[in-house]
């Protein structure tokens, strides 16, 4: 059940390799993008301990991407295709899914960061497990699309995934030692902006409104489906392969405070939390020095400011799109990849104005039903299924 830290790589520690100066080499998927931000926050606070070798950022966020060259110099920076960018002459200037794969793989990386959205960065991250690297993993799409296909190549190849997402890395810090005795894990929600507006008043929600997350700071499409309850449903289908646990042993739990991340319930009847603040910095660099913790930057959390930690069930009948992730988990095959791909494509339409926020789970509902559950091989397979996925849902 529980992640382990392993390594094909000979000749150093198993658990994170570092070049002859001690610096860990870091490629960055995703550094213009929240948790890309924050990962190069973290990095900042260490600089004999880090080194960041490689950047890829998107084609609307080219200007922060130049501002990031300048202040890490890394060797290589990648770009959507067709995207330019005036770089240093030492800088190796990459472009598209080829380029990700090409840094992911680097005999130089010693941890690849994986923080791109949607399945873009699904590639790199296969290939970087197949060359025995660390990922630390904060992309959701690429379990929910292909856990078992993720995590057979890791097993096969020695590489390892430490996960960001503040609720698989708290369940990933209370499992360290642990396993057999494990009787379910908890992964809490905050419940977001709409947790006690009714199912008539849901109707009615703005782009704007679902985008004022009560916590965290996010991307708009995490926030979206934060709002949904989506994001909690594609954290269970995550978890059900990062620790190879049966869905009905993943339970939700909604914890309007944020305080507590995730629990692990065992079987003697004990849980084991993590709790800090509702900062990413924590989370992030976590994986980065593990085994080790190092300093992230964020704000201690005050014990005594709590004014209380209250839990409650999530209500599936106005947030449904929970209950669709985990009856897609288990049908299994392509039922997980069309969720994922129906659900983004309804996010972007919801945030463009053309549906309303409650029909985001019409929509996905209706692409589960409407497209095959075919069996999900290989990563071909999931791209093929994300197309037809897409395709079907163009017509909103």
């Amino acid at each position: 059940m529980e992640l382990t830290c392993s390594s094909s790589r000979g000749g150093n520690s198993p658990c994170q390799e570092e070049d002859s100066n001690g610096i860990t080499q870091v490629v960055l998927l995703g550094s213009t993008g929240s948790v890309g931000t924050q990962t190069l926050e973290v990095i900042s606070l260490h600089p004999r301990r880090f080194r960041v070798l490689a950047l890829a950022g998107g084609r609307n966020s080219v200007d922060l991407l130049r501002r990031q060259v300048e202040r890490f110099r890394p060797e290589y920076v990648v770009l959507p295709p067709d995207t330019e960018v005036e770089l240093p002459p030492d800088t190796r200037l990459l472009h598209g899914e080829h380029g990700l794969r090409e840094v992911a793989t680097l005999p130089l990386a010693d941890v690849v960061v994986a923080a791109t959205s949607g399945i873009v960065g699904l590639e790199a991250v296969y290939e970087a497990l197949g060359a025995g690297k660390r990922v630390a993993l904060a992309n959701k799409e690429t379990l929910v699309a292909a856990g078992s296909i993720i995590m057979a190549q890791a097993a096969r190849c020695g590489g390892e995934i430490i996960p960001i997402d503040s609720e698989h890395s708290a369940l990933f810090q209370c499992l360290q030692g642990r396993g057999e005795e494990v009787k379910r894990l908890i992964l809490s929600a905050s419940g977001g902006p709409f947790l006690r507006k009714s199912r008539e008043e849901l109707q009615d929600v703005t782009p704007d409104e679902a985008l004022s997350h009560p916590l965290w700071n996010m991307g708009k499409k995490i926030t979206i489906d934060s709002a949904t309850l989506m994001n909690k449903g594609l954290e269970v289908i995550e978890a059900r392969w990062l620790f190879n646990i049966e869905p009905e042993r993943i339970s939700v739990v909604i914890h309007p405070q944020g305080v507590i991340h995730s629990l692990v319930e065992y079987i003697d009847g004990a849980m084991l939390a993590q709790m800090g603040p509702a900062d990413m910095r924590m989370p992030i660099s976590y994986a980065l020095g593990f085994p080790q913790r190092i300093e992230s930057g964020a704000t201690p959390l005050e014990l005594t400011s709590l004014t209380g930690l209250t839990f409650e069930e999530p209500d599936t009948n106005r947030f449904p799109l929970l209950r669709l992730a985990y009856e897609a988990l288990s049908e299994g095959g392509a039922a997980t990849v069309v969720l994922n791909a129906a659900n983004e494509e309804a996010v972007y339409a919801f945030l463009e104005g053309r549906i309303g926020f409650c029909d985001i789970p019409v929509w996905v509902e209706r692409a589960l039903s409407s497209i095959p559950h075919a069996p999900v091989e290989t990563l071909e397979d999931v791209r093929e299924i994300d197309r037809k996925t897409r395709r079907f849902m163009a017509s909103i």
